[in-house]
């Protein structure tokens, strides 16, 4: 599965030079946080990757004792469906809305088994396991107690993964990378225990049955549910194709010196059996496409990896923090240069990254629209556009079904889903059906990429998205006849969905975030040449006031005991001024409201991106030594381990990453309106900033 690389895109950035300032040295930025490990970890692996595909590792450098995942952004399967059932028949259920029955997708008591189906189908699955098979001198297979002296090196500025052990006294040494464009993996391995007959490789390929909601990697016993057929291709090459029901994919294997693969008496399972030889070197290609596949070699596949990853660190903006005299420096660089490692190997693809990334599947492999911002804003503020537009098609491929979803509850324009997978289908859920934070989102989106490329073939790709979403939006508000004003629910889960849907009305976030969409879209309006629609400005201008008691903003209208009862979760009252641009905000009452949450949270009881968006706010209100603070925070839902992988939710929660690099964009790069050079970082004399190539976030000035 060929695809361009990013680079070519990038091309156009150069290294700046401001004040004469000396461009950074990035390579030695990335160097200093190479990763190094020497233990086996059972949850967190290593991972090379290109965004579209990734690949993650234990400590020999495959998958030899724990079965992590391989996943691509094209592996989704779907079960059968129950017996006797189709999609067609599910019912969905009415809830009062503004005064009229609006059906939703809810879990249906009466279709239990539809329900769950639609819930857990399509899920992403694991195209299979590489690992080694340890042949002990006593003939038994070796174990993880029997190796010794491990140690691995990931190379962020190259992308190459170098491993290290001992077995039975002999020495194993392990390089691992992945191709820059096409799902493939190359490995080369030197050991004088494969001359001995005592080391081969397995490929071994599971069932993606569901399993849950977190970090399934499906089931290597399914028997006969699924069919794993061994084709010889020429000389030193393999294919094996892959059916689970109506999915079908391949593994394509190509090596170089002497060696045999065989098909094992354990079903689904092959093994890469060397002869006479102190070296083996393969690569493994998945796909699924029908058509002849070319599998790179080996030494290609190493040399591809290092130029992509070099042409990576080069492009787009950076930062050093080196020579500041605050020693948490080294903390928060090495966090910021491992998340955007990560980000690239797992969410640089042609579908918004789920939760979990390309590392293991939770929420059965789907993404969250919603996320798709705390995913992909960091891309457009650090000069890496291309590594992000690619997934926002996913706007115009849903267009027409989530037009259809908002025509079915009696809306107009475009209602877009919570939580779904490779096609548009959302999973039937209370949450999911009456969540609406991310409505606006694709407004934001496109003014991000207007201001990056302000040409008209711009306006014209989101046009319509732009004007359906905006449709939506005011439609969705329902007017008030005896306050004159636009409401927002009920029913309505709030971004904190720590509320009762049925009685959630006028929530600070999602009122502040309704009129910056509102106001962008008109503004995409004027720059078509077209007449200010008078039904948005409409409800633009009588949307309800932002909630405030006691001079504080409320979570939403009318809360009750929020200090005390709601001060947990999300505090997304708190992305109106810095996340967001600050349309309807009292900067004022908005400090006090800061204030408060910082003396009220329970920040044991939040999620990973709360801490960048607070730390954005901070920022914005002039407090920059509390969005350090905010951002080296020391709560268990906030912390970066070995690996940069990070926590806040299902582990590892990228949001958490691309929150973290997000948050430090705006800190150097500033918003609009601001002035000084990098205006989120403290003036105490304890933080030296050299940044470069940041572009600002939107905010009002």
């Amino acid at each position: 599965m060929k695809r361009f690389f990013f680079c070519l895109l990038c091309i156009p950035f150069f290294l700046h030079q401001t004040s004469g300032q000396i461009a950074i040295d990035r390579k030695a930025v990335v160097d200093r946080h190479r990763i190094v490990t020497n233990r086996l970890d059972l949850l967190s692996p290593a991972q090379v990757g290109n965004g579209e595909f990734a690949f993650a590792v234990d400590i020999t450098g495959l998958q030899t004792f724990v079965p992590f995942n391989t996943l691509s952004n094209w592996s989704w399967h779907s079960s059968p469906l129950p017996k006797g059932m189709k999609e067609s028949d599910f019912k969905k259920t009415a809830l009062k809305t503004n005064g009229k029955d609006v059906s939703y997708d809810l879990p249906n008591p009466k279709q239990e088994q539809l329900s769950n189906w639609l819930a857990a189908n399509p899920h992403r699955f694991n195209l299979g396991r590489i690992g080694f098979k340890l042949i002990r001198n006593d003939g038994k297979l070796g174990n993880q107690n029997d190796i010794s002296h491990t140690h691995q090196e990931v190379d962020l500025w190259t992308g190459i993964i170098s491993s290290s052990f001992v077995f039975e006294g002999v020495p194993v040494l392990v390089k691992t990378a992945c191709h820059p464009d096409s799902d493939a993996i190359g490995v080369s391995i030197e050991s004088a225990l494969i001359g001995k007959g005592q080391l081969a490789v397995f490929f071994a390929f599971p069932y993606a049955i569901e399993q849950g909601y977190e970090n399934y990697l499906g089931v290597y016993d399914g028997g006969d549910q699924h069919t794993s057929t061994l084709q010889s291709l020429e000389k030193n090459s393999v294919r094996i194709d892959r059916t689970m029901n109506s999915t079908h994919y391949s593994a394509s294997i190509k090596w170089a010196t002497d060696a045999q693969m065989i098909k094992t008496k354990q079903m689904h399972r092959f093994e890469l059996i060397p002869k006479d030889t102190a070296t083996l070197s393969f690569t493994c290609l998945y796909s699924n496409q029908t058509n002849d596949i070319q599998v790179p070699i080996t030494s290609h596949l190493f040399d591809e990896s290092e130029k992509s990853w070099k042409a990576f660190w080069n492009s787009g903006a950076a930062i050093d923090l080196s020579e500041s005299k605050d020693q948490r420096w080294k903390e928060l660089e090495r966090r910021i240069v491992l998340s955007q490692y990560l980000m690239r190997l797992n969410e640089s693809g042609s579908l918004p990254p789920q939760e979990s990334g390309l590392v293991n599947n939770g929420w059965f492999g789907r993404f969250h629209f919603e996320m798709i911002w705390w995913h992909g804003v960091h891309y457009a503020l650090w000069n890496r556009w291309a590594l992000w537009d690619k997934s926002l098609s996913t706007y115009q491929n849903f267009l027409k079904t989530s037009t259809e979803r908002a025509f079915n509850q009696g809306y107009q324009g475009v209602r877009w889903p919570k939580c779904t997978g490779d096609i548009d289908r959302d999973w039937p859920d209370l949450i999911h059906a009456t969540l609406v934070w991310q409505q606006p989102h694709p407004i934001y989106f496109a003014e991000l990429d207007y201001r990056l490329h302000t040409n008209k073939e711009t306006l014209t790709k989101w046009r319509d998205v732009v004007f359906a979403t905006a449709d939506f939006m005011a439609d969705y508000a329902s007017y008030d006849k005896t306050k004159n004003q636009f409401d927002l629910g009920p029913p309505l889960y709030l971004v904190s969905e720590n509320s009762d849907p049925l009685v959630t009305k006028n929530p600070t976030f999602e009122l502040s975030y309704w009129r910056t969409g509102l106001r962008l879209a008109q503004q995409w309006r004027e720059r078509l040449g077209m007449p200010t629609s008078k039904k948005w400005k409409n409800v633009q201008d009588k949307l309800a006031p932002l909630p405030q008691k006691n001079g504080l903003y409320e979570t939403y209208e009318n809360i009750p005991d929020m200090w005390e009862k709601y001060n947990y979760e999300h505090p997304g009252l708190i992305g109106t001024y810095g996340m967001l641009p600050g349309d309807g905000v009292d900067p004022e009452t908005f400090k006090r409201t800061l204030k408060k949450v910082m003396e009220t949270w329970n920040f044991d009881r939040t999620w990973g991106w709360d801490f960048p968006m607070l730390a954005m706010a901070a920022a914005r209100c002039g407090y920059p030594e509390l969005a350090i603070d905010l951002l080296l925070h020391p709560s268990n839902n906030f912390q970066f381990d070995q690996h940069g992988l990070a926590t806040g939710g299902p582990f590892p929660y990228f949001p958490s990453n691309g929150g973290l690099l997000t948050a430090i964009a705006m800190m150097a790069g500033g918003w609009d309106g601001s002035s000084s050079k990098n205006p989120g970082f403290p003036k105490d004399g304890n933080w030296s900033i050299r940044a470069e190539g940041f572009n600002p976030l939107p905010a009002l000035k």
